[in-house]
């Protein structure tokens, strides 16, 4: 009986909590609505503020801020002007930024010097430890750069080897009645690589309004070849005294192929010393051993 009447009590509870939430609904409607109002600006400026930024915006920028301005401590000479003129050579300032270049220069030391550190205490004891973090956190900083300048040689000799293709086709647009900027515009239209890429650059920026001596001068010095340099100097000066662009591009076209000639010429003759050192240490000793080897064999079995 007691049963009955406590679970009829808390059905007429619940009848009476329900039929209050309904009749009492709009008005917590009406109150909820103002209070929304009431808040709309603060939730939405601490959120688009804080909350809905980015790992790399809270995280990876200040930090890669912090090991930039760490590289130019350690390094005094070097500015963010050098680097950026360092990437443009070496063709990689689209993907990489000075800042974030010194940023890794400055990870792979503090990452080399950390390994060096745990390797050589878990081999050698924290003397050698010592050493190890020296030695890897040295080459850990150095490593970037040496990565710059290969791909710049790299990207040097590959302007080299176009340029007498692209003088010949400059020649040809000139030769047909374009103008500089227009055959410029021809040769991005048909070529492709480093030389095709340092022409778009040029060409834009004669396109935003700077002038073709300062644009072919910033060319000369971001390429580093001596070729494209002695082109944009024959430029400037045809410019400066009048001369004809079409014969002008011959001469260039024939003397950077004559000098693409002497180039593979000279790797041509560098290359049988470059042999002589695989040869003697890795094809000598297995040729030895085959012609050797049975002789030694026979010699040890007589004595």
């Amino acid at each position: 009986m007691q049963l009955f009447s406590a679970l009829a009590f808390i059905s007429l509870a619940v009848s009476v909590y329900l039929v209050g939430e309904v009749v009492t609904q709009p008005s917590q409607e009406r109150k909820r609505a103002v209070r929304r109002a009431a808040t709309y600006g603060r939730h939405r400026v601490a959120v688009a503020g804080l909350d809905r930024l980015r790992f790399h915006e809270r995280v990876l920028v200040p930090a890669t801020a912090s090991l930039a301005r760490l590289t130019l401590r350690v390094n005094p000479r070097t500015s963010l002007d050098a680097i950026s003129m360092r990437l443009l050579a070496a063709g990689m300032s689209r993907s990489l930024t000075p800042t974030t270049f010194l940023a890794i220069k400055a990870g792979a030391g503090i990452g080399g010097g950390v390994l060096g550190f745990v390797a050589g205490t878990a081999f050698a004891g924290p003397a050698a430890g010592f050493l190890f973090a020296l030695g890897l956190g040295v080459g850990g900083f150095m490593v970037p750069g040496f990565a710059v300048g290969m791909r710049a040689r790299k990207r040097r000799e590959e302007l080299r080897a176009q340029l007498p293709d692209a003088l010949d086709l400059l020649a040809v647009s000139v030769e047909a009645g374009l103008g500089f900027d227009g055959a410029i515009a021809k040769l991005t239209e048909h070529m492709e690589g480093a030389l095709q890429e340092e022409f778009s650059l040029t060409l834009g920026e004669m396109r935003i309004g700077e002038s073709r001596h300062d644009a072919l001068k910033k060319l000369a010095e971001r390429s580093g070849a001596p070729e494209v340099a002695s082109f944009c100097r024959a430029i400037i000066q045809a410019d400066q005294l009048g001369i004809s662009l079409g014969r002008l591009l011959r001469v260039q076209a024939t003397d950077a192929r004559l000098k693409r000639q002497a180039a593979a010429e000279e790797k041509a003759m560098k290359s049988p010393i470059k042999m002589l050192f695989p040869t003697v240490i890795f094809i000598f000793p297995a040729m030895f051993i085959v012609i050797l080897g049975p002789a030694m064999l026979n010699l040890m079995k007589i004595f």
